[in-house]
């Protein structure tokens, strides 16, 4: 019988605090079950497994990512709404380690839930390159790119693997220019 108030959406951010704290490769089941002050078979009562706590923590990450773009962008465009969809981006990662690494992860087929977050997150970014004029195939292109240069930044700050004295936050500001320049010569 499921334990009164363990809930799954109370065990996924439970999950997602134990992954921002030691790393979503370290997440363990034993190690959530601990958090939520229950067994791992008290556990199991309300999860199949750790592949499907990883799935919804991939589907609240991009979910929350989504929101903090979204609003961050809100009523902006251009140079603008790129530094603050990046600036976002940024300070999710930074703030949620684990959970950023999760919601890296791309739906399984037929996963229409996570799917759904996806769009989500594109719809967003897409915004953003349309009032650079970037809209179709090329916004597919321009997103995976935004996307590969955001997760790499924040995947080597977060690993501590930028150890030169000069700004880190003065490099991102300049990536960013350089998509910035990039979207507008696009098309």
């Amino acid at each position: 019988m499921p334990r009164p108030g363990l809930t799954r959406p109370r065990i996924i951010a439970e999950a997602a605090a134990v992954a921002d704290e030691t790393g979503l490769e370290r997440l363990t089941l034993a190690a959530v079950a601990k958090r939520c002050g229950v067994s791992l078979p008290g556990l199991y009562k309300h999860i199949d497994s750790l592949d499907a706590v990883r799935r919804d923590l991939a589907v609240q990450a991009v979910q929350d990512l989504t929101a903090a773009m979204a609003m961050a962008a809100a009523g902006l465009a251009g140079r603008d709404a790129l530094h603050a969809v990046a600036a976002a981006y940024r300070d999710f990662a930074a703030a949620h380690p684990g959970l950023a690494a999760a919601g890296v992860r791309a739906p399984a087929p037929g996963d229409a839930e996570h799917a759904a977050a996806g769009l989500g997150a594109v719809t967003v970014l897409a915004s953003v390159l349309k009032g650079y004029g970037i809209e179709g195939d090329d916004a597919t292109d321009a997103i995976r790119s935004l996307r590969a240069v955001l997760h790499g930044f924040t995947s080597l700050e977060a690993a501590g693997g930028f150890g030169l004295p000069q700004s880190v936050d003065g490099s991102f500001t300049r990536l960013v220019d350089g998509m910035d320049a990039a979207f507008r010569q696009w098309v």
